[in-house]
């Protein structure tokens, strides 16, 4: 969803239900090099499963971060996620032009189970078949009463948003900038988030679909925090990895193990169900990234339940830096983390 007619580098923003993350990019032809990255815990009340529920504190914290990594950057790239978002694949005869929008938007509007005067809408050619003369078409929609919201939080931050993504496909964005896509492996690219968890799925070497998972961090936060009785920052730095050999081993294990059994339900169930979408029998490599993917033995817990290779991802694997530059910040530790920043700051408007 674009919001300017010319193109222009961005800063990536992502609002996220605990921390605040961004990332600038410069590109030099086809590589990208980082300008600046920038990180900020939020209190984990300030907003819950995309709803907003401080937001003199998220508007302060925004504007904190613009201030001390981005000072006098206004244009932003942002996301949204949940279940205010849908994303469809559709597959018609091929088309371009306006004959081609005015046959993609009749068909969004057929598919959408909200009024289409309720929805933002966009949409995405992914692959043209040549032989079949078919077209696969991605579509996006967002409900306009959770957009105009959001939007005019980041407005009332001082910022000016210049294009909407969905996390989903910012996480594509920030995979295909730095990993070879291999059109013979079944992907699946699993986001785990504070709240939610999103993931994209890859067949043939293109986007083929994406189911959002109820449940992320704040399961295992809340989880660590009532089981070791720590205040929310101590149970953060636990989250993080921060702590390593300062909890009792074996109680943690269990702890993560009891905690996340429904997120890796949901996960099973998302794997599940597009295996017999997709017709095929195996997913055969899972890359992890978000908040999730920074949590000690979860990455090991989700191979164990889902039988597929986990990875943990890194957004920054093929983007250039200068480690000096970042005095303080261990990029690589908490890359997994700027997945959706860095699909984000890639867009170009």
């Amino acid at each position: 969803m674009r919001f300017l007619g010319k193109k222009k580098e961005v800063l990536g923003l992502d609002i996220g239900s605990n921390s605040l993350k961004l990332i600038r990019l410069g590109r030099r032809g086809n590589s990208y090099q980082l300008k600046a990255i920038g990180y900020r815990e939020i209190s984990p009340d300030a907003f819950i499963a995309s709803e907003v529920k401080d937001r003199e504190t998220i508007i302060f914290e925004i504007q904190n971060l613009m201030d001390q990594y981005a000072p006098g950057i206004k244009d932003v790239a942002v996301s949204i996620e949940g279940h205010s978002i849908i994303t469809d694949k559709i597959t018609i005869e091929k088309k371009s032009g306006a004959e081609a929008e005015q046959a993609i938007l009749f068909e969004a509007e057929q598919r959408s189970p909200f009024d289409v005067e309720d929805v933002t809408m966009d949409y995405h050619i992914i692959h043209i078949n040549e032989e079949t003369n078919k077209m696969d078409v991605l579509l996006v929609a967002a409900r306009n009463e959770y957009l105009r919201s959001y939007l005019s939080l980041i407005i009332d931050a001082g910022l000016n948003p210049v294009l909407v993504d969905a996390d989903s496909l910012t996480i594509l964005n920030s995979f295909e900038i730095n990993y070879e896509i291999d059109p013979n492996r079944i992907i699946a690219l699993a986001n785990v988030g504070f709240d939610t968890t999103n993931v994209t799925f890859l067949k043939d070497g293109f986007y083929h679909s994406t189911r959002d998972v109820t449940g992320g961090g704040r399961l295992i936060f809340d989880a660590i925090q009532r089981e070791f009785h720590l205040n929310q920052e101590s149970a953060a730095r636990v989250i993080r990895g921060e702590t390593s050999g300062a909890l009792d081993e074996d109680l943690y294990k269990a702890t993560l193990v009891t905690s996340t059994d429904e997120l890796l339900s949901g996960l099973d169930v998302a794997f599940s169900y597009f295996k017999s979408s997709a017709r095929v029998s195996e997913v055969d490599w899972v890359l992890l990234s978000g908040g999730g993917a920074l949590i000690p033995n979860f990455a090991d817990l989700c191979q164990s339940r889902l039988g597929t290779p986990v990875e943990i991802a890194n957004p920054l694997r093929n983007i250039e830096y200068d480690p000096s530059l970042f005095e303080g910040i261990h990029i690589e530790q908490i890359a997994p983390i700027f997945s959706v920043a860095v699909g984000l700051a890639a867009r170009k408007v």
